[in-house]
């Protein structure tokens, strides 16, 4: 029974797990923050915006940064959070937690 109990505990929270991973945002329409604070977001970063688009329900932001290197932005459309920043020619991207970890370095 105690194991039975285990594996349903595991499943049920497996996907909420898998969901964190996803790059993909859920977020209502209702909840979202305007195109005009994502380009203010871009502006007090020191990125000259080209394009803001919606892309898997995240905002994301095609631009150049302060060095003219081109970039893409993943913002969450509610906190304006930044997912990730993939600079060209890099396939991986940097997430959040990357460039955290450069602070720290």
């Amino acid at each position: 029974m105690k194991k039975t109990v285990t594996i349903l505990a595991f499943l049920a929270v497996l996907p909420a797990g898998m969901a964190l991973a996803d790059d993909d945002c859920f977020v209502p329409m209702a909840d979202w923050q305007p195109r005009d604070a994502v380009a203010q977001l871009a502006e007090e970063n020191g990125w000259t915006v080209r394009r803001i688009k919606i892309d898997d329900g995240c905002y994301e932001i095609d631009g150049t940064d302060a060095q003219g290197r081109q970039l893409e932005v993943t913002v969450h459309p509610s906190t304006l959070q930044i997912l990730e920043v993939e600079y060209d020619g890099d396939e991986h991207g940097r997430s959040r937690e990357d460039r955290e970890g450069d602070k720290h370095d």
